[in-house]
């Protein structure tokens, strides 16, 4: 009897151990499918997002671009859109948005639904009305290559002499910045002291301030751009995460050089 009892409580739980392992190859088999749902997805936003977008050819002027006049019909489907960012042979080539916190897009596409890539938006605290110092703008990073991923493109000093132009075209303007600087960081804790906190730069109030933020980049940065900025120059900041490190960070500061005088079919890269 004993015998039997001990066969018998070893088979129950011998049972519940393959319905454990059946639960979670199951939960791991829906878990897969949902990640590759959501990646196709992600993937399909990401791609041919201007495809639906029509600009008739006659209203082209020199103060209205294409990509000027698709980005205002853009802008009906989500009125956060404030730019579109391309960089040339990489996938950055999407709208950016902002809205007043710098959480919701972490997690949500330009169409303002959920996403694991999420969209790449500019810093809440930048003035669009008035204008700011500093374009900041930020993306995650992803291994579909989606987003900022391709900004580390950069860490490759023949890339960047290949790519030395950046585009972001707002409703005002279609321009191209130059990149002066390429560094790492990271996000620093606040008992630190003397270290450059690039990620709060979006403003400057004094010309010091200005100069130092534009220092401070060139200083961090990995070679030598041989560009820089002086006060009064537009800035553009592209931010993304970087895994060498703890909380690491990845940016791409430039400077706008040019506007709405641009070559349609000019190559932005030189």
């Amino acid at each position: 009897m004993r015998r039997n009892k001990g066969k018998n409580k070893r088979k129950v739980v011998i049972r519940i151990f393959i319905i454990i392992l059946f639960i979670i190859f199951l939960l791991g088999i829906i878990y897969i499918s949902t990640y590759i749902s959501s990646s196709m997805k992600d993937k399909k936003d990401s791609e041919n997002i201007l495809s639906n977008v029509v600009v008739e050819e006659e209203q082209i002027t020199e103060t209205k671009t294409e990509k000027m006049l698709e980005l205002e019909e853009l802008k009906k489907e989500n009125e956060e859109i404030i730019g579109w960012l391309e960089i040339e042979d990489t996938k950055i080539n999407y709208p950016v948005v902002q809205t007043t916190d710098n959480d919701f897009y972490l997690t949500h596409n330009y169409k303002k639904e959920k996403s694991s890539a999420g969209s790449l938006f500019l810093d809440k605290d930048f003035d669009l009305e008035n204008g700011s110092s500093n374009y900041l703008i930020y993306g995650h990073r992803s291994t579909r290559g989606l987003m900022f991923e391709d900004l580390m493109k950069y860490a490759k000093k023949d890339f960047y002499e290949n790519h030395t132009k950046i585009k972001f075209t707002t409703e005002k303007e279609d321009a191209i910045y130059e990149i002066l600087a390429v560094f790492y960081s990271r996000v620093y804790y606040k008992s630190e002291k003397n270290v450059f906190r690039y990620y709060f730069f979006v403003n400057a109030e004094t010309e010091k301030e200005f100069n130092d933020y534009v220092a401070n980049a060139k200083k961090a940065s990995i070679y030598d751009t041989g560009v820089t900025a002086e006060y009064g120059d537009q800035l553009l900041t592209l931010s993304t995460c970087e895994y060498s490190q703890e909380d690491g960070r990845f940016a791409v500061v430039a400077k706008k050089i040019s506007n709405n005088d641009i070559n349609q079919n000019e190559k932005i890269t030189q």
